[in-house]
């Protein structure tokens, strides 16, 4: 599959599946309250410690092996296999000191019911990473969304009859059940069933330094909750994950696609000793110019998306979306860098420079949670600006991309954000910061700033350019 038709199915999936998302936030976030979602987050956040090693990095390894052998697929399936019952009895072990660390029985439950995953999640890991790497998108996307529908309906329905904060673990668990049952139907016919020990060695080799580097860097995504869990109040966390989740939509909306696709054609190319420099560079200014019109829309009309999407409980969280659209911002440049270096099997590097990052986010995340919950959001943009240049530096050495070239491609992109930015802005002016009407900004500021992107783009003539025109050309000839 192209590259292009490869990024068409990738956010066909993300896009219908944030629609689901979207839709299924906003009537949970009406039905939930700040205390609920922040119980269900700290429990999340602390599971997802076991999560980063759920295959240990197996599957990465299938992506980016330039000789894949039957002995090795064996391999990536004990791996996969034996972890998820492994992890599956880790969590259940965990469950009840976590429930009484924070005081708090409904986080026993919720972890009973996500331990089931682990043990059900390895029957898709395999499919999954073989589409990646041959890049079959299109059955992906199937799979994701119909995962994705199925979990959300089950969420949402248990939150509706008052289940309270399980109702999201029993919406998760419905989807990795979907997931695993279709990645079976869709298993390769000549994949072996059977796990093997054969090659295991090579395959951990491989997946526990890129584990390593997981793991430090879900201690550095988790650390804001969990600090603000212990320091400040669950209410304080649900008012962060808000804050978060809204803005991380520009991650569901464009990276992720960006980055699964990223990440299969890295790997291709290196496998068949091609340079990835061109295409580190060019998606990069996708994501800088996309990235930063997205940020600024949201500084500008964080109050009514919030109000609109979550309702009136949630205008506490609306100066830290503000602030962490800053972070998100500050943090592009480098989006490309993670796919970059594994797709060159860099793993070494990955762990040592997630090491240093992981170390310093911590640090500054502990002082701000500390003194309140808009401090620890400015934190979070220090040690985004920080860690996105020691990426850069990192990734330079492996990609060999100039200075110039890059800093090229982010004034044309800081242009095009810019333009973009001239009717939320306007809308901000005329409505105030936290205006009493919800449509009237948005009807105002949406449409204008996505007006204002286009036409950067034609007339600066952004990279963004050679992908408008084939789409243009197309629907004119349909037409």
């Amino acid at each position: 599959m192209s590259i292009r038709k490869s990024l068409v199915y990738s956010y066909l999936d993300r896009y219908a599946s944030l629609v689901v998302s979207i839709v299924s936030s906003m009537v949970i976030a009406r039905v939930l309250t700040p205390e609920d979602i922040g119980v269900f987050s700290v429990t999340m956040v602390l599971i997802s410690f076991v999560a980063t090693v759920r295959d240990l990095g197996a599957g990465q390894y299938l992506i980016q092996e330039k000789e894949l052998t039957t002995d090795r697929i064996r391999a990536v399936w004990a791996v996969q296999l034996g972890l998820g019952v492994i992890l599956a009895l880790v969590v259940l072990a965990a469950s009840v000191p976590v429930a009484r660390f924070y005081q708090e029985p409904r986080m026993l439950h919720i972890m009973l019911v996500v331990a089931a995953n682990y043990v059900i999640n390895p029957f898709g890991s395999l499919t999954y990473a073989w589409q990646m790497r041959e890049m079959r998108f299109d059955t992906l996307a199937i799979v994701r969304f119909t995962a994705t529908l199925v979990g959300a309906l089950v969420g949402v329905a248990m939150a509706w009859w008052g289940h309270g904060p399980i109702s999201l673990a029993y919406g998760a668990l419905a989807s990795t059940v979907v997931n695993a049952g279709m990645a079976i139907f869709y298993r390769p016919k000549d994949f072996p069933w059977l796990p093997g020990t054969k090659e295991i060695r090579r395959v951990l080799a491989f997946g526990s330094r890129l584990t390593g580097s997981s793991i430090l860097q879900t201690v550095a995504g988790s650390a804001p909750e969990l600090l603000l869990g212990k320091l400040q109040s669950m209410t304080a966390v649900g008012l962060f994950s808000r804050a978060t989740g809204l803005v991380s939509m520009f991650n569901r909306i464009v990276l992720e696609g960006m980055n699964v696709v990223a990440i299969s054609w890295f790997a291709k190319q290196t496998r068949q000793n091609e340079s990835i420099t061109p295409a580190f560079l060019t998606a990069s200014s996708y994501a800088m110019a996309l990235g930063w019109a997205f940020c600024l829309g949201m500084v500008f009309l964080a109050h009514p998306t919030i109000h609109m999407m979550y309702g009136d409980q949630w205008g506490g969280a609306v100066d830290l979306t503000r602030v962490i659209a800053v972070s998100l911002a500050v943090s592009l440049p480098s989006a490309l860098c993670h796919p970059a270096l594994m797709a060159l099997g860099s793993v070494d590097r990955m762990l040592r420079i997630t090491t240093y990052t992981t170390l310093l986010t911590v640090a500054l995340v502990a002082i701000g949670s500390y003194f309140g919950l808009m401090v620890m959001g400015w934190c979070v943009v220090l040690a985004a600006a920080l860690r996105s240049w020691i990426w850069l530096v990192a990734a330079r050495k492996e990609v060999d991309f100039s200075w110039s070239a890059l800093l090229s491609l982010s004034l044309g992109s800081a242009a095009v954000a810019g333009a973009s930015a001239i009717g939320p802005f306007c809308a901000f002016v005329v409505y105030g910061p936290y205006p009493t009407e919800i449509w009237q900004p948005l009807a105002m500021g949406v449409p204008t700033a996505m007006a204002g992107f286009l036409v950067a783009v034609i007339g600066l003539k952004h990279p963004l350019l050679d992908e408008i025109k084939p789409l243009w050309a197309k629907l004119r000839t349909r037409r």
